[in-house]
């Protein structure tokens, strides 16, 4: 396709140091831009770093600190100079029973999942107006389109980030700058892990699945690319599902199929 090429252009992943972040990091590398990567995890970090070709820049910073993200951003700018495409990927989750949240919790997610991209978004807005484009794709789930049991905070929060982005796609848009969303569903990572193990699990999600077989990070990270790129330059305000169908489908009778 068309347009899909990033060469000199900057971008700022968060959450790069493994799963999607760093599948979407090595995507838009590949497709030639030059990318920030922020995340806590520094040897995750320079793993993710390892494998680019266009000069990437390490951020190592916790979104859970807004005097922290807003001083991240102020280094990727200073080394860059602009912004042109932002991935708001990093996010804090948990699993709980609605009994067992606290305020803590619910904080905690809330600034890393809300607070943090609207910071950045904030932050880094501004260079895009200057130079007239920019592109902005945050990271949501099917949690924040369909219910997901035991995840009311984690979905409120994907939900919220699912409002910003339309939000925020209206405000920006006249100066060129496009807003978008990725709602991943059930993807094969780290996060994933404990609950694969458990037995039944994987053919459960395959079963509740279209497409029969769990996400790949590489399979969200294409999206991500496609909402960068040029190919995209008449999206905005979109939450595009990249779940195998999850989202959209419901198996009445699975006995049939």
């Amino acid at each position: 396709m068309s347009g899909l090429e990033l060469h000199g252009r900057t971008a700022l992943v968060t959450g790069a140091s493994r799963g999607i972040g760093a599948a979407a990091a090595r995507s838009l590398d590949r497709a030639g831009a030059r990318v920030a990567l922020l995340a806590r995890d520094r040897d995750g970090l320079e793993a993710t770093a390892g494998g680019l070709a266009h000069e990437p820049l390490i951020v190592v910073a916790d979104l859970a600190d807004a005097s922290a993200t807003s001083e991240a951003a102020g280094s990727v700018l200073a080394a860059f100079g602009r912004i042109d495409i932002l991935v708001n990927n990093a996010a804090a989750a948990a699993r709980l029973p609605i009994a067992e949240l606290d305020a803590a919790t619910i904080d905690a997610m809330l600034a890393v999942n809300v607070r943090a991209p609207l910071l950045l978004v904030a932050a880094l807005a501004p260079s895009m107006i200057a130079t007239g484009r920019g592109s902005i794709i945050n990271v949501s789930s099917v949690s924040g389109l369909v219910g997901t049991p035991n995840r009311a905070a984690y979905a409120a929060s994907k939900g919220a980030l699912d409002a910003a982005t339309r939000s925020l796609a209206i405000e920006l848009g006249p100066a060129g700058v496009r807003v978008n969303a990725v709602a991943p569903g059930v993807v094969d990572t780290a996060l994933w892990a404990r609950n694969k193990a458990v037995p039944g699990v994987v053919e459960m999600i395959e079963a509740e699945t279209p497409l029969r077989r769990w996400a790949q990070p590489d399979d969200i990270a294409d999206v991500i690319v496609f909402l960068a790129s040029d190919a995209a330059r008449f999206v905005t305000g979109e939450t595009i599902s990249v779940d195998g169908g999850m989202a959209r489908t419901l198996n009445l009778y699975p006995g049939a199929v």
